[in-house]
């Protein structure tokens, strides 16, 4: 069992005091090769589900809902919007910067449309995530639990989502390696990682809690007894709890300039319909579904509650805890699209670590049964959603 120390002690290191990547990624290979596996058939199954409906699944990925947003940004910048008939207005300033910036790189280099390049940003940034959590799952409960983390998390209901060009992938990458990076007492770049975030999308300020607050909690646990904290050992943790917070504030703080108004980021996500109101109108639209579909999905959201403390009471880790707390609480008191939710809890895997380390201790056989059967389901759920309503 874990205690909930902030962070671990940084892991042994190789020669010239880095930790060799090799190995890293050698030990990983099997989640990795897991993780693709189970990607590819959600891919697979939806391009037969496509066809057989006459619909392209490449569309389906690339040209559909966030996607198409994300592809004007990187082709035309910002400035663009479309007023609805009830006056509200969608603009494209609801949407962070990095994805499209990568996605203007990349076709800047490549054959690549920019539409395709957030394909294989989406597709490359899945299985860093997939990296980052094997690595988490090893740490904290050991290679099979490492394996479990990454194949749970592909096999996500919503998990077809890591296939899209979405900042889903991208942002969990840089999420939890940021995070790992915490674990691993890597401050100035878990910083990095966190300010990356934070230009990803408006849920980075999680990944800039688990720094802070961590950064906090360490801080306080060093000081002489009746004393100040030892600043002078922390200069690299004061870098890192500096620069993670650079991202989201810059992207906040320049729309408030390009519209000449301090609220202006909330006031974009107002026209969406986006907004926090501490999960009120969640609860009214539960009501309002009735029985038992009501029902059902608050039966779905005391599981993920649940989880979230069993993780707790079974010592996860501190960045753990404040990040995937986050995450989870702002996706449950946000308005808007109420189909969403699931798309936005996606990046929560500290959810997903009591699950691993329960499969982990099953016999093998019995293990990849079960990751076989949930990953066909996701596959056949995914492919049934987007050729449905999709993630709006």
């Amino acid at each position: 069992m874990n205690d909930l120390a902030p962070f671990r002690a940084p892991e042994p290191t190789g020669p010239g005091g880095a930790r060799p990547v090799r190995s890293a990624l050698r030990r990983a290979a099997p989640a990795l090769l897991a993780y693709a596996a189970i990607r590819a058939l959600g891919v697979v199954v939806l391009a037969a589900w496509s066809a057989a409906h006459g619909k392209s699944w490449h569309t389906l990925l690339t040209a559909r809902w966030d996607s198409l947003w994300y592809t004007r940004v990187a082709e035309q910048g910002y400035g663009y919007s479309v007023q609805l008939a009830n006056g509200d207005v969608h603009s494209n300033l609801a949407f962070f910067p990095l994805l499209p910036w990568l996605e203007r790189g990349l076709s800047a280099v490549t054959p690549l449309s920019a539409a395709d390049a957030g394909l294989a940003v989406s597709w490359l940034a899945s299985l860093a995530a997939a990296w980052a959590l094997y690595l988490t799952g090893e740490r904290l409960h050991g290679p099979r639990a490492g394996v479990a983390l990454a194949v749970l998390w592909a096999a996500l209901p919503v998990g077809i989502v890591q296939s899209m060009a979405y900042s889903e992938s991208l942002f969990t990458a840089l999420a939890a390696w940021g995070v790992y990076c915490v674990l691993t007492g890597r401050w100035v770049t878990a910083g990095a990682l966190a300010s990356l975030a934070g230009l990803t999308r408006p849920v980075g300020a999680a990944v800039v809690a688990a720094v802070w607050i961590t950064a906090a909690v360490t801080l306080w646990r060093d000081r002489p007894a009746g004393g100040a904290p030892r600043w002078g050992r922390h200069r690299r943790l004061l870098v890192g709890v500096l620069l993670a917070p650079l991202g989201w504030c810059a992207y906040f703080l320049w729309v408030a300039a390009e519209q000449g108004s301090l609220t202006a980021y909330l006031d974009v996500q107002g026209g969406w319909g986006n907004g926090f109101d501490g999960g009120a109108a969640f609860a009214a639209f539960l009501w309002d579904l009735g029985f038992p579909a009501g029902l059902g999905l608050l039966a779905g959201v005391a599981l993920v509650v649940w989880l979230y403390v069993v993780g707790a009471r079974r010592g996860q880790p501190l960045p753990l805890l404040v990040y995937g707390g986050v995450v989870l609480l702002l996706a449950l008191t946000a308005k808007g699209y109420f189909g969403s939710k699931p798309r936005l809890m996606m990046p929560a895997y500290p959810l997903l670590l009591p699950l691993a380390a329960g499969l982990a201790r099953w016999r093998p056989a019995a293990a990849w049964a079960v990751t076989a059967l949930v990953s066909a389901g996701s596959a056949v759920y995914g492919a049934f959603w987007l050729n449905g309503s999709g993630p709006p």
